[in-house]
């Protein structure tokens, strides 16, 4: 059984995310989607608010689970016995980015593979941070992240 570990801040998750997710929850026997906790990052919703959210967007998939993580990714990995962590990459400076941490992680764990997985082209402008700042000026977000995420982006800033 093949286990992959998808992380991210997913503050907020967007439509881009739940592409990769659909697609990857079709080409491995189950999904860790896990929310990284950093005490060093400014978040716009909690872990909780944000695995939340998760579990509700990804409840149609059986082989998906949420889950939340405040270790190194790697350590999660060892954890649930999961050897491929799943990094979305939009352009290359995703991949430039991504692909230094994936040096990084596999010196600290031989048996994790990292595989990079493009978002559909329809997702290529969706950025967490754009998102948030469109809808801090009343910005339309409803093309870039599900009615429950924009709901829940409006209260944060009304």
């Amino acid at each position: 059984m093949t286990t992959a570990v998808f992380p991210g801040s997913f503050d907020p998750p967007t439509y881009g995310h739940l592409n990769i997710i659909e697609r990857c929850s079709r080409l491995f026997d189950s999904i860790d989607v896990v929310v990284s906790v950093n005490p060093d990052k400014k978040y716009l919703f909690s872990d909780k608010e944000r695995y939340d959210m998760l579990v509700e967007l990804t409840k149609s998939y059986e082989n998906v689970s949420v889950h939340i993580c405040n270790t190194l990714i790697v350590d999660y990995c060892k954890k649930v016995n999961a050897n491929v962590l799943l990094r979305g990459i939009r352009n290359i400076n995703d991949f430039s980015y991504e692909f230094d941490l994936s040096l990084v992680n596999k010196s600290l764990s031989k048996q994790v593979e990292t595989l990079f997985v493009p978002t559909e082209h329809r997702y290529f402008i969706i950025r967490s941070s754009s998102i948030k700042e469109l809808a801090r000026f009343g910005g339309d977000i409803s093309g870039m992240v599900p009615p429950i995420v924009a709901d829940a982006i409006k209260k944060k800033f009304v």
